[in-house]
């Protein structure tokens, strides 16, 4: 049996039971500061955009409303307006940014759904490229990550601050 380490999945283990606003990563990525050590790499109004942790391909954002709930319907109007435009605006900034060719995206709305954190609403927006899944996925069942989060979290600032300056 090949044993694959992901030590810093722990961090992400031990947190999924308690989904409390308190305990909440994607409530800590709403405050309105950027710190160096966090992923956020864009906020808008009543939504925020950061690299998820564990992607599934370079670039992989997270975007999701400000507040602490995990229930689209219950979204104001206001949020789930801020909630797009992010999504939007996300996807022009990892086309231009990381050349990618498409997208998956789409969220899970409750654990029988498949939302690893069902407590904050968010949603996967994932760059793909032609040719992505290469022999590692085929051959080995291991998906590559090819940069670093915190390289490509510094490159999506700095695109998304270029997207803001052009309007």
């Amino acid at each position: 049996m090949d044993t694959l380490w992901a030590p810093w999945r722990m961090t992400y283990i031990e947190r999924v039971d308690d989904q409390s606003p308190a305990n909440c990563f994607l409530c800590d990525a709403a405050r309105p500061e950027l710190g160096e050590g966090d992923l956020v790499v864009h906020r808008y109004g009543a939504a925020v955009s950061l690299l998820n942790r564990f992607p599934y391909n370079p670039g992989h954002l997270m975007v999701a409303p400000r507040s602490h709930g995990g229930d689209l319907a219950k979204l104001d109007a206001q949020e789930m307006a801020d909630v797009a435009r992010e999504l939007q605006c996300a996807t022009a900034v990892l086309s231009r940014a990381l050349g990618c060719d498409g997208f998956n995206g789409g969220w899970n709305q409750g654990r029988i759904a498949g939302a690893g954190i069902d407590g904050h609403l968010h949603f996967h927006l994932v760059p793909r490229w032609s040719g992505d899944t290469n022999f590692m996925a085929v051959l080995a069942d291991t998906k590559v990550i090819p940069e670093h989060l915190e390289a490509t979290r510094d490159k999506l600032r700095r695109a998304f601050a270029e997207d803001a300056q052009r309007g």
